[in-house]
């Protein structure tokens, strides 16, 4: 079955830091984006092979909606 999670991907000085909201504790990195993408995908695969169907369902029934905001700083 096919379920979209919604990550989220952070570069930092040491490369990118990639989680997913929705599943506690399921974190990865990467050298560059595009690894991090990879990493953070074969971490959600691996973490949603954990749980029981009851459980995907609690952790994947959340919305979670992420957006940004341009502020000034004086």
């Amino acid at each position: 079955m096919n379920y979209k999670v919604s990550i989220v991907i952070e570069q930092d000085d040491a490369g990118y830091f990639a989680y997913s909201p929705e599943l506690p504790g399921c974190f990865s990195q990467g050298r560059n984006y595009e690894e991090a993408m990879e990493n953070i995908k074969e971490a959600v695969d691996l973490y949603l092979e954990t749980l029981d169907p009851g459980e995907r369902s609690q952790f994947l029934s959340k919305r979670i909606s992420t957006s940004s905001v341009e502020v000034v700083v004086a």
